[in-house]
């Protein structure tokens, strides 16, 4: 009982705190290793989510050095309902409600990359596509619906509600461009996402993104086209 009161209390306090603000042609800026530097979102979820697009732009150096959590989407239930982490050595590796997926990509390299992760729970079915371009589409957690009232945090794992950050798998970089949509996009979609376009995001929207940082992270110009 006392756990599930801290966790509710947890989220009410995130859940206060945004403010809203279009962030169009900026990124947050994560200077260096940290176990309390992090971005929280408030995304617009009404009902679970039985399908859902992902897109963001990345810049870091440290995929050939060591690992680093980019989205971290927690529920009381779950902490790792949606997870995209970089593990060194073996790729993205992509969680929904728990079990998780790696992608590997054939050559890491040191610019600003675009990722778009769509999962949808009929089939089962998650892709990962790389500036513009898809992997092998795999299988996770057929039948799944990932919860609302989470916790999202850009820049580190949650291992715990809201918390549990190990600085070992914090972001050092640049990320910018965070979309999300409730449904699977298209591949001309995401090409169009790709290429700067626009398509109407309906849980994170980077033009209108309710968010609060902590500790040592920065607005900048983004550093991508």
């Amino acid at each position: 009982m006392e756990k599930l009161l801290w966790c509710f209390l947890v989220w009410i306090s995130f859940s206060n705190a945004f403010g809203q603000k279009d962030m169009s042609k900026k990124a947050f800026v994560f200077p260096k290793e940290s176990d309390n530097s992090y971005v929280s979102l408030k995304a617009e979820l009404k009902k679970p989510l039985k399908a859902f697009t992902l897109c963001f732009h990345i810049y870091t150096e440290l995929a050939k050095t060591r690992g680093y959590s980019i989205f971290s989407y927690a529920t009381k239930k779950q902490f790792n309902d949606i997870l995209v982490f970089w593990s060194f050595g073996r790729g993205y590796l992509i969680s929904v409600g728990g079990p998780e997926i790696f992608f590997n990509v054939p050559e890491v390299t040191m610019t600003p990359v675009h990722i778009c992760v769509n999962w949808e729970s009929i089939t089962g079915i998650v892709e990962l596509w790389v500036d513009g371009k898809p992997r092998v589409r795999k299988s996770l957690n057929k039948g799944y619906s990932v919860g609302t009232e989470a916790i999202i945090i850009l820049g580190q794992d949650q291992d715990s509600f809201g918390g549990g950050f190990d600085a070992n798998q914090s972001l050092v970089g640049d990320l910018g461009d965070v979309n999300m949509w409730d449904f699977v996009l298209t591949p001309d979609q995401i090409n169009m996402v790709y290429v700067g376009g626009t398509f109407s995001p309906n849980v994170l929207d980077w033009r209108a993104l309710k968010y609060e940082a902590h500790g040592e992270v920065f607005i900048k110009p983004q550093l991508w086209p």
